[in-house]
């Protein structure tokens, strides 16, 4: 009985010993992946914020441009941190999927009224109360944003842009009507649907310098699949041969996670054989 006590006393003085070891604290750092900074834009009237991830090696090697990656939907609380982390990952040199790249992306203020044309559907109309103003956030992206970034930034000529959902539709737009102002472009579940799919109509007049297009889908449904299907059969008989065109349908994704793995799969397949 006396050995069993003593056995118990040691045992709860090395357990109150080791429930009051103290670990000091060294040092604490804000952890960041990027800049959040504001502009003003004259072109829209109002204030725009952007959140920019840079590679480390930015600023190691000051001789060294950088593509950069124009991300729509590009708010802290949206995809900027997933694509950029993406965007790392990829650029790693022992995955090396991409060059390392610089992601600038774009925080919405209305993205209804950003990444939309006039729709001529008055149910569109009257569910997208302030839809219809595509053309001065195009404008915004080629006269402002763009020059403000190479001002800014060591970059070099090559431009990805990526855009799902109405961002899918905004990107498929400036593909259609401003194809100079990006190489590459990535649409994911493009909301083709808009304006009685009129989109889908529209002549490609000149192909700028595009490089690349990758359209994804997931399991979406009938309209989503079989306008994103029609989009790249329509690039398929217009596009140069020299352009490089990827269809995939994500049939274990939907519209809400069919973006990370869309990324990636856009990243390894634009960028990987170059």
């Amino acid at each position: 009985m006396k050995q069993t006590t003593i056995c118990f006393i040691l045992l709860f003085t090395v357990n109150l010993s080791c429930s009051q070891v103290v670990v000091e604290k060294i040092s604490e750092n804000e952890f960041t992946i990027g800049k959040a900074i504001k502009i003003k834009s004259p072109r829209l009237d109002e204030t725009r914020n952007l959140n920019i991830y840079i590679p480390q090696s930015y600023y190691q090697d000051s001789l060294k441009s950088y593509p950069v990656i124009y991300l729509l939907d590009g708010s802290r609380d949206e995809d900027f941190i997933h694509i950029s982390g993406i965007v790392q990952f990829g650029s790693f040199n022992w995955i090396n999927i991409l060059p390392e790249s610089i992601v600038v992306g774009i925080g919405n203020v209305d993205r209804n009224r950003d990444f939309t044309y006039p729709s001529q559907n008055k149910l569109d109309q009257k569910e997208f109360p302030t839809s219809g103003r595509s053309e001065n956030f195009i404008a915004f992206i080629e006269e402002e944003l763009q020059p403000f970034i190479d001002s800014s930034y060591r970059t070099t000529e090559m431009k990805t842009v990526i855009g799902q959902s109405l961002g899918g539709l905004l990107v498929t737009e400036i593909l259609f009507r401003k194809p100079n102002l990006f190489d590459n472009y990535v649409l994911v579940s493009p909301s083709l649907w808009w304006d009685d799919e009129r989109i889908l109509g529209r002549d490609l007049t000149s192909f700028g310098s595009i490089k690349s297009v990758y359209i994804a889908v997931g399991k979406e449904g009938e309209l989503m699949e079989r306008t994103a299907k029609e989009l790249f059969e329509k690039l398929k008989k217009n596009l140069p041969e020299n352009t490089s065109l990827y269809f995939e349908f994500l049939e274990d994704k939907t519209h809400g996670d069919a973006l990370h793995i869309a990324a990636y799969s856009a990243f390894e397949k634009i960028f990987k054989h170059k």
